[in-house]
């Protein structure tokens, strides 16, 4: 009886273990992912950053100032689009790997529910 109920118990344990492990690696996974999205921006727009302060640094007159102008517009510009559009794959990924978390939820209660079941039901026929 008692070998039963801590095969039981191991078995158990050892599924909550596996789906633990799953879902940290899903996770670990969409960090890699999200932290590569947003250093490839941050690089990006690092350099976009340099190369308009070089071109600035040449500006010698009022004009050139004038002149130059609409260019740090539109590097604000760039940076703000940019940014939301990286906001938005990072939410896409948020969003998958909080799906794949929930599959692996729903998949690790379906089959403890199963081998419960399965259990209760040798059980009930051993009682007989």
């Amino acid at each position: 009886m008692f070998e039963q109920i801590n095969a039981q118990s191991l078995s158990l344990g050892k599924s909550y273990a596996d789906a633990f492990v799953k879902a940290q690696t899903v996770a670990l996974e969409s960090f890699e992912r999200i932290t590569d999205l947003q250093i490839k921006t941050l690089e990006d727009r690092v350099n976009a950053a340099v190369q308009f302060w070089s071109e600035a640094a040449e500006v010698r007159d009022f004009e050139g100032a004038r002149a130059f102008w609409p260019k740090g517009v539109q590097l604000a510009k760039e940076n703000a689009e940019k940014m939301y559009a990286t906001s938005q794959e990072v939410f896409g990924v948020t969003l998958k790997t909080t799906e794949a978390l929930g599959q692996l939820a729903k998949g690790s209660f379906e089959n403890t529910s199963e081998t419960i079941a399965k259990n209760a039901n040798t059980a009930k026929k051993a009682a007989k």
